[in-house]
């Protein structure tokens, strides 16, 4: 796997190119600004973009807006966002995208768990998503309340693990369930949601985006 990297924190930086190589993920590019990010994208055309959400020059949103600008000219470039903080806004902006998949929000505590930091990033890689437990549960309680009215207590909970980005094996793990009983509740939901057989594998995406109601805040 080919990963353009975009971090300003050299310590950070440095110590990802590591982790990611120790992974078997090349990184083909380490930039520490949004420019030289779109520049080694356009350059390197890689299978992953791991970028911080604050970057030089005003380390407000340079990384996030640069990450828009990817998905925008490549609608299937996986990328993945580290962020310090829960900031729903730019999760609200990344996500608006996430409907072809490929898209991860993350907090950068996330990294010291080194395991599932790369099944993060390999999920992302393959057109998954992945989610941090805090930015879902932020963004949950933004949200328009109406599709919680159609769902029971225990499909909610498996549509709150299914926007962190967990398979029908780790879901069933999580909450004591069978996969076979997971694949009821995801029916259901699915079914609840108005999400058609025909929307093939994107259904798992397009049921958390509307669950959420994932959308640009002014």
């Amino acid at each position: 796997m080919r990963v353009v990297l975009a971090e300003d924190s050299v310590l950070l930086r440095e110590g990802l190119i590591r982790l990611l190589d120790a992974a078997g993920m090349k990184v083909v590019a380490a930039v520490d600004e949004a420019e030289g990010l779109l520049r080694a994208t356009e350059e390197h055309r890689p299978d992953l973009v791991i970028t911080d959400v604050r970057m030089p020059p005003t380390h407000t949103d340079e990384g996030l807006r640069a990450a828009l600008v990817l998905r925008r000219q490549q609608p299937k470039l996986a990328v993945l966002v580290l962020s310090q903080y829960v900031e729903e806004r730019y999760a609200a902006q990344l996500l608006a995208s996430a409907a072809t998949g490929g898209v991860g929000y993350l907090l950068k505590d996330r990294v010291a768990d080194v395991a599932e930091f790369i099944d993060a990033l390999r999920r992302v890689a393959a057109g998954g998503t992945a989610l941090d437990p805090e930015v879902v549960a932020q963004l949950l309680l933004r949200g328009n309340s109406d599709p919680l009215e159609r769902l029971t207590p225990r499909e909610h909970e498996v549509l709150k693990l299914m926007a962190e980005g967990r398979s029908n094996a780790g879901i069933a793990q999580a909450l004591v369930l069978s996969e076979g009983a997971v694949g009821k509740h995801i029916g259901n939901i699915f079914a609840k949601l108005g999400l058609a057989p025909d929307e093939g594998d994107h259904r798992r995406v397009l049921a958390v985006l509307q669950f959420l109601k994932i959308r640009s805040l002014p």
